[in-house]
């Protein structure tokens, strides 16, 4: 009995390694778990930003608890991870161009106009880095009580842009109602 109960507990202890290893997708490996702000973060999902033929970045969508459903994720209360790896170089003025048109599609005029202030802000973080190249990480980190933090290969750039709804408004690019790549949005949503 204490034999079969040793398999037992190597099996299970095998299949909870097998769930928590990292995910990869493009060569581009990603961790099944992050710590943003003391808090853990699972793996919701993997996707492929695709600019006609060419492969741009593979995203990964980092939350609080796992979900499929675009509104579930865009709500869900506390810190929230978008992580890019560059599969091709992209100049500040493309990333800029992206991020930026692909908040105002997604929220209202009166929203839009409201965060100018911040809008001006993350551009100016966004032109701080220069050229991302095959291989760099862009992270775009939600701390509650400090905001949007963004960083390349892990050195913060610029200040925490504040407010939940900055956040979201940026988050709805990838997984809102008028998302930059549908593939993208389902790969995030792990659909």
């Amino acid at each position: 009995m204490k034999h079969v109960r040793g398999h037992v507990g190597l099996l299970v202890l095998g299949l909870l390694c097998t769930s928590l290893q990292a995910a990869t997708l493009e060569g581009q490996r990603f961790e099944p778990v992050v710590r943003v702000a003391q808090q853990e973060l699972q793996l919701n999902g993997l996707g492929v930003r695709a600019v006609f033929v060419f492969k741009a970045y593979v995203a990964a969508l980092y939350l609080g608890r796992k979900t499929t459903q675009a509104q579930d994720a865009l709500r869900q209360p506390g810190p929230k991870r978008i992580q890019m790896r560059m599969l091709m170089e992209i100049g500040a003025p493309d990333i800029k161009k992206a991020l930026v048109d692909g908040m105002q599609k997604n929220v209202s005029a009166n929203q839009w106009a409201a965060m100018q202030e911040r809008v001006a802000q993350f551009t100016r973080t966004i032109e701080s880095i220069g050229v991302a190249k095959p291989g760099d990480t862009i992270t775009l980190d939600y701390v509650p009580e400090r905001g949007l933090l963004l960083s390349v290969n892990e050195v913060v750039k610029g200040g925490a842009i504040r407010g939940p709804e900055f956040y979201q408004a940026l988050l709805e690019i990838f997984i809102g109602d008028d998302p930059v790549d549908g593939r993208l949005k389902n790969g995030l949503l792990g659909q």
